[in-house]
């Protein structure tokens, strides 16, 4: 069987775009399998917003339908924002979370998958409207991060609905990441919009919800 040759990835300082993030990602797995830790090391703890970035995209991807891992996502998501408010140099995670793995192919996958969007994103990132990535705007995005971490896990049950959340976190990151204005306001217009979605399906019953 050939073996998928893979990129070099950048230091942990020189993360800047989402292909660095999933080549990252790529190159954190052992032993077929790829746990929190492996991520946070390839990635690298002051890194903020491609590790807020990373749980994002899996839970964007079709890993998303696996039982569990949106609530997984989500609390590994909810502490790395705390963390960054609080104005922590580096993320601490706790062992029970960096010790929970995925399988390697499934990850792979999932990378594959997210490349042909994510490149295309990458090719239109620039630094733009800096006020929505500037304090005091950032502390409103990280805010936003934390509200819609706590959403996710009541909607476990929806996989669709858990993606088009993390779809909202993950460009509030990239506008984090890049710097980018557009992908924060796009990333507030999303979180909005799914909000939306929620309470039409409340509203109509469909889901279980309503009934």
């Amino acid at each position: 069987m050939q073996t998928a040759t893979r990129t070099k990835p950048a230091k942990h300082d020189e993360l800047r775009s989402l292909g660095d993030i999933l080549d990252a990602l790529e190159n954190s797995s052992h032993d077929g399998s790829v746990s929190v830790g492996d991520v946070l090391d390839e990635v690298g703890v002051r890194s903020f917003a491609p590790i807020i970035l990373v749980p994002a995209l899996i839970l964007v991807s079709p890993l998303s339908g696996i039982i569990g891992l949106p609530t997984i996502g989500a609390t590994f998501i909810f502490l790395i924002t705390i963390q960054k408010l609080l104005g922590r140099p580096q993320v601490w995670m706790p062992g029970i979370l960096k010790r929970r793995r995925v399988k390697e192919e499934k990850l792979n996958k999932a990378v594959d998958w997210l490349r042909k969007p994510t490149r295309w994103i990458d090719q239109r990132t620039h630094k733009r409207l800096t006020a929505l990535v500037s304090r005091p705007a950032n502390i409103i995005t990280l805010l936003l991060i934390l509200a819609i971490c706590l959403i996710i896990p009541a909607l476990e049950i929806l996989p669709m609905v858990t993606s088009i959340f993390a779809a909202a976190i993950s460009f509030l990151a990239i506008g984090l990441l890049a710097r980018d204005g557009l992908f924060t306001l796009l990333g507030y217009i999303q979180a909005a919009i799914s909000c939306g979605v929620i309470w039409w399906m409340i509203s109509s019953g469909i889901g279980g919800f309503g009934g």
